[in-house]
């Protein structure tokens, strides 16, 4: 080990101490949620008496409690301000990350574990938004996601369809000639197949882009590296080696914002989801009812219920303002056998 290797664990150490104070910063402005002030004296004292206690061997208490005062005030300053918080599947950086930071750079992102855990947040009222993948052009539908879209009563309140460009990801000064095996998750390594095989890398799967990317950062494997966004590469220290080495040119994902509460007539698509009775031709009447209206469909997805019973999402263009679009909701209302309206929303399309 030499001064150089040194000094970029140092920079590894430093990112790590930023990033867990942004996620602290983070928990306080949930936490606000659930306050009714936002001074706290016996909590603020509570934490500082423990930090003290723990300052651990080389730092001394009183840095720790001058270091920690200014956190907690840097917390009350973030939480006297009305921030917007949406979550998300995954870890900081994930491409659903980079898609909410697209729709809104304002919102607080927060990352959830699994897609469920969005949803109940959303429901509960811990988020204000909740962002999901619902279809890629390689990769189809995300049939988890549609399945909690069908049983969780959520809006949606908008959309964004983007090019998701893969890039590969390795720890500063490793040498590429030396990298044997990559990380990702199993979807972005089936869409840089070519790329792996071309080069002789090992896929190795992993349950997240962006927590394949914090991973080799943290562990600093310089044999490998990790199909992730360029988002993971600022965030994580690592360096892009190369850029947009997905197979196929045209490798899009369309993400869904969801919200308790629908916007009123803002918007220039709807969403529906609607079941019908297991007969022939139940179908085509509601599908009779748009093309009669003049309404254009976008998209129109089956979703296995129970044995036997589908439900349908279909998005089409119009607003919930328009009398061509109520009449057509309230006939197919009449012959199926239950309909929600999803939302009527702008969607955003990135090139």
């Amino acid at each position: 080990m030499d001064l150089k290797d040194i000094r970029n664990k140092i920079n590894i150490i430093d990112s790590k101490i930023l990033k867990l104070l942004n996620d602290r910063m983070r928990q306080a402005i949930m936490a606000r949620k659930f306050k009714t002030e936002i001074e706290d004296i016996e909590r603020e004292k509570e934490i500082l008496n423990r930090i003290k206690n723990n300052s651990g061997q080389l730092i001394s208490p009183d840095f720790c409690e001058k270091l920690f005062v200014n956190i907690i005030n840097e917390s009350k300053r973030l939480q006297k301000k009305v921030y917007k918080i949406i979550g998300f599947q995954g870890e900081h950086g994930a491409y659903s990350e980079v898609a909410a930071r697209i729709w809104n750079k304002d919102l607080v992102s927060v990352p959830c574990k699994d897609f469920s855990k969005v949803f109940e947040g959303v429901k509960s009222g811990l988020f204000d938004y909740g962002i999901v993948p619902v279809e890629n052009t390689l990769g189809g539908v995300v049939g988890q996601v549609n399945d909690l879209i069908i049983n969780t009563d959520l809006y949606v309140v908008g959309a964004i369809d983007f090019p998701v460009n893969h890039c590969l990801l390795a720890v500063p000064d490793a040498d590429y000639r030396e990298i044997r095996s990559v990380y990702s998750h199993p979807q972005a390594l089936a869409q840089c197949r070519q790329f792996l095989a071309r080069n002789k890398l090992q896929p190795i799967s992993h349950y997240d882009t962006a927590g394949a990317a914090r991973m080799i950062s943290e562990e600093n494997l310089r044999s490998s590296a990790v199909i992730a966004s360029k988002m993971s590469a600022e965030l994580y220290n690592l360096e892009i080696i190369k850029e947009n080495i997905e197979d196929l040119e045209i490798n899009n994902t369309r993400f869904l914002i969801l919200s308790k509460e629908k916007f009123e007539g803002i918007g220039n698509k709807c969403s529906i989801i609607f079941s019908t009775e297991h007969k022939s031709g139940t179908l085509f009447s509601v599908l009779e009812v748009f093309a009669k209206a003049n309404i254009n469909l976008t998209r129109i997805e089956s979703i296995p219920k129970q044995p036997g019973t589908y439900a349908f999402f279909l998005d089409f263009i119009g607003s919930d303002k328009d009398e061509k679009v109520i009449r057509a909701i309230d006939k197919v209302s009449q012959i199926t056998k239950e309909l929600r309206f999803m939302g009527c929303y702008n969607e955003r399309k990135i090139q």
